[in-house]
């Protein structure tokens, strides 16, 4: 019993200690935040005949999102460019190929006049259809150019009725894009078809969904999403990664964005001068029904082939993503003119798709790479990535050792005492 306390008391240094010195600083360089006066907004509305329906704090559903809207354009900051667009706001018939082509911009995506667009919400009437995917696509246009943040906020009260132009399909062609497009979604009813795919489409970007209920709730949420793209956002460069070393793009450091399919490898090459430490992160999203027990895998190893440090990730399909980083320290050299060493990065996943699932686009891959100034020992970073907590590692395993000794001596102290009594 003493000699396991003791081995569960340095047990617990080593891991806490391992979980310090492998958490990965904050990146220096990794990316250019951008937002600010170029932040584009696209209000997506749903304004289909079941937008009547009275079950929205004892109004209809199409009332409580004019009032929600009249306060956001109220709100909206001044240096975000926002529009309006609409769906299943004009056709009343029953052709279904003439109602999924129901959507036009109600307001242009552009500085805002406030009694203008509340002027060209007040005239909105329930009425036709709800193309979601044709809706989406066109906001996509709306925000095109600029380099700023650009953000489509969708409201519905019911899942697309233009199927097979599956909207959530759409979501992840916007994504695959590389274009940094990030779409919220927002349903007005507690119904477990619209949720999931709302969800769905909100996840393919990076998006949020939220099931709201109440006029001040959808006013909140669109005022907050809003607010959001006003923030200074980090936007993803695409890249596409090759199927080998010899032939991978060179990355600078930065935040970059790709697509891999199913059990697909994907390259990269980095440049790291001596001196220097890589830091690399990558992050893969399950955007579609996969199988569980999957991983990602994060290599980094010469040009010829040979493995200098990994990082690899193992899920059980709990979450929608996985990630996994690695730290390369490059040891400094004698020589002023020492060249640089290029490093290729390997990402690899095991996600396998569920029955009957698209594995094309590939699903979207984050990877962060990040050059920066190494430490004064690259020796000590490249032992178990501790780097010079080494010393505290060693200190809590003593720690560890007495408190076991302490516990054993103690616990023999009290035996002894109660057989003597």
């Amino acid at each position: 019993m003493i000699r396991t306390q003791r081995l569960a008391a340095g047990v617990c240094a080593l891991l806490a200690t391992l979980a310090a010195g492998l958490a990965f600083p904050a990146a220096a360089e990794a990316g250019e935040p951008t937002g600010g006066a170029n932040a584009k907004v696209d209000l997506v509305l749903d304004v289909s005949g079941s937008m009547r329906t009275r079950d929205i704090d004892g109004g209809t559903r199409m009332a409580a999102a004019k009032q929600a809207f009249n306060e956001v354009l109220d709100a909206t900051p001044e240096d975000v460019q926002l529009g309006i667009r609409t769906l299943g706001a004009d056709y009343a018939g029953n052709d279904r190929q003439t109602g999924c082509k129901d959507t036009a911009q109600l307001y242009p995506v552009s500085t805002l006049d406030r009694t203008e667009a509340k002027t060209a919400v007040a005239t909105l009437s329930p009425t036709g259809w709800t193309p979601i995917g044709p809706a989406l696509l066109k906001a996509a246009d709306d925000l095109a150019g600029g380099d700023g943040s650009k953000r489509i906020v969708l409201i519905t009260d019911g899942e697309d009725t233009c199927a097979p132009l599956d909207p959530c399909e759409v979501a992840r062609e916007i994504a695959a894009k590389g274009i940094g497009m990030t779409i919220d979604t927002l349903g007005l009813v507690p119904s477990t078809k619209l949720n999931k795919q709302l969800s769905c489409i909100a996840e393919a970007t990076g998006g949020t969904y939220t099931s709201v209920e109440h006029t001040d709730e959808l006013t909140d949420k669109v005022n907050q999403l809003v607010d959001r793209a006003a923030d200074p956002v980090v936007t993803p460069v695409a890249t596409e990664g090759a199927t080998q070393c010899t032939d991978a793009p060179t990355l600078k450091s930065g935040l970059y964005t790709d697509r891999e399919e199913f059990g697909q490898q994907r390259w990269y090459k980095v440049d790291v001068d001596p001196g220097k430490e890589l830091r690399a992160s990558v992050s893969v999203a399950a955007d579609r029904a996969v199988n569980p027990s999957y991983g990602v895998l994060l290599r980094a190893v010469t040009v010829h082939g040979r493995e200098i440090v990994r990082g690899e990730s193992a899920g059980n399909g709990r979450t929608d993503v996985i990630s996994t980083g690695l730290r390369y320290p490059k040891a400094e050299s004698d020589a002023d003119d020492a060249p640089a060493e290029t490093v290729c990065l390997q990402v690899t996943n095991s996600f396998s798709p569920a029955s009957g699932v698209k594995t094309t686009p590939g699903m979207p891959l984050e990877l962060t790479v990040d050059v920066v100034d190494g430490p004064s020992k690259a020796s000590d970073v490249a032992s178990f990535g501790l780097g010079r907590g080494w010393w505290l590692l060693g200190v809590l395993v003593l720690v560890g050792f007495v408190a076991g000794l302490l516990w054993g001596w103690l616990s023999r102290w009290r035996v002894a005492v109660w057989r003597t009594n």
